[in-house]
């Protein structure tokens, strides 16, 4: 049994932070999204994206859209590890469909193949309907201990938020 199996607790919330721009709680131009654990090595989250994120009239920005398939990708590790923190190395996004604002949208991601320091991810977003109106796949690499060692979570308001 690996990490992920035996420390992901299905459903459970995962941390945010103050000024993240995906997660941060404090952050007032941010998305604030709230990510949940979805079983092994792997996470998601529900959002409905409003005006401030607006591409084309109606529609989420492209940019935004790759932005929150990112997140969730390097997040779908924290489900084993709530400390074991990867960046993205290479990504890939595909459009589907576009992104309305205003209405609900899932977002889901898993670790593909897991070599410890280096993973593969997928994500993808859906629309109320079902549709998949993104994808994306990402080459993530940890970020080394001693680089987290030299952080102070409490600061950073790393912390699962009622």
């Amino acid at each position: 049994m690996d990490r992920a199996d035996s420390n992901h607790r299905d459903h459970a919330p995962q941390p945010n932070s103050n000024m993240c721009f995906v997660c941060g709680l404090s952050n007032r131009v941010g998305l604030a999204l709230r990510f949940f654990n979805d079983g092994p090595n792997a996470c998601r989250t529900d959002v409905i994206i409003d005006d401030r994120y607006q591409g084309y009239p109606g529609v989420v920005h492209g940019g935004i859209v790759a932005t929150m398939l990112d997140e969730a990708m390097g997040r779908a590790a924290l489900s084993g590890d709530p400390t074991r923190f990867m960046y993205t190395a290479k990504i890939e996004v595909r459009y589907r469909h576009h992104v309305p604002l205003r209405q609900l949208v899932s977002i889901t991601a898993r670790l593909e193949k897991d070599r410890g320091r280096v993973a593969t991810a997928s994500a993808e977003l859906r629309l109320a309907d079902g549709t998949v109106a993104a994808e994306a796949s990402a080459t993530l690499m940890e970020i080394p201990r001693a680089e987290l060692d030299k952080l102070d979570p409490e600061a950073l308001g790393w912390k699962v938020y009622p």
